[in-house]
């Protein structure tokens, strides 16, 4: 019965894309786009707002519906080109980021940006003045680092446990992958990078995690069922058999984000950004940096069969 089952699981194998066949390819781009990103990285940096380089965060509400466009302009022809204006909440209700000018005292800065507004529109209400230190940023950058490392060494503890140690050098290397062209994209175009991007960027994380663990589950469960075939083929074969699976969770993730991106405003922009760009990267990295990464370490259905267990009473009979 078994034997006809590894039959039948391996003819469902024999139709399917040669992803494995591309690893070379794919790879070299892999290695293109992560270089770019280092490079940008190392060169221009991420564009760090509020949250990690310190300043003054102010709250202000309009009476009408706050044009954004005319607050930039006011707020650039009085030298605070590098504003970041946001709607809060309504219309009404809009929130600025401004950061540390030398030699201007936050509490003055925060002064100078009412004032602008104020001559803008005598209506504007303050509502909240925030400042942020210097100091706090970067505690903030320190363990956002720290973070990011911790949860990746967390999840090579658990793939080694769960799989075998192949397979977790193959996802923590899909998910270094995707955290650099992630944060690459963001030095690139250089867009804000504050605590809402750090958090899509751990979920990233997550996601593509979870991705991972589904293919390679599919794998697994295919190595100690399927007698024939190479281990490319076997691992091609659980690909295909994940594709629609994968396909249709990014594609309806997606989806959302768009959303998010042009109906949730500014203050989710960043984190929408960060995700869309993380799901499809997580997605192709799924599909062929994990499981090329396993195959170039010489996994076989042999590393993730149960060990066998052997009973003394029969070892002892003579």
């Amino acid at each position: 019965m078994s034997k006809a089952r590894s039959v039948a699981k391996s003819a469902a194998l024999d139709k399917h894309i040669n992803f494995m066949g591309q690893r070379k390819l794919t790879a070299v781009l892999s290695g293109v786009l992560i270089i770019v990103s280092l490079v940008s990285l190392g060169t221009r940096g991420l564009n760090f707002g509020i949250d990690f380089t310190g300043g003054v965060l102010l709250e202000a509400a309009y009476p009408e519906a706050a044009n954004l466009s005319e607050i930039r302009a006011d707020l650039q022809a009085n030298d605070f080109a590098a504003a970041q204006v946001q709607n809060f909440g309504n219309v009404r209700d809009v929130l600025i980021r401004v950061l540390p000018i030398d030699g201007v005292n936050n509490s003055q800065l925060g002064e100078q940006i009412l004032n602008v507004l104020q001559a803008g529109d005598p209506g504007v209400e303050l509502r909240r003045v925030e400042f942020v230190g210097p100091q706090v940023g970067e505690e903030l950058t320190e363990q956002g680092g720290l973070a990011m490392l911790f949860a990746l060494l967390m999840i090579l503890a658990y793939i080694m446990f769960r799989f075998q140690w192949k397979f977790a050098v193959g996802s923590v290397a899909a998910l270094v992958h995707d955290v650099i062209i992630t944060l690459g994209v963001f030095s690139v175009l250089q867009l804000p990078f504050d605590l809402s991007v750090l958090a899509a960027v751990l979920a990233v994380i997550g996601y593509s995690l979870n991705d991972t663990i589904v293919v390679f589950d599919r794998i697994r469960e295919n190595f100690r069922e399927i007698h024939q075939g190479t281990a490319e083929e076997i691992m091609n074969g659980s690909i295909n058999q994940m594709l629609s699976r994968t396909f249709v969770t990014s594609f309806t993730t997606l989806l959302v984000l768009m959303a998010l991106v042009f109906l949730g405003g500014e203050s989710v922009n960043g984190f929408a950004i960060a995700l869309i760009v993380g799901v499809i990267v997580g997605t192709y990295s799924s599909v062929f940096t994990a499981s090329a990464c396993a195959l170039a370490l010489d996994v076989t259905p042999q590393d993730l069969m149960p060990p066998e267990v052997v009973d003394p009473e029969i070892d002892n009979l003579p």
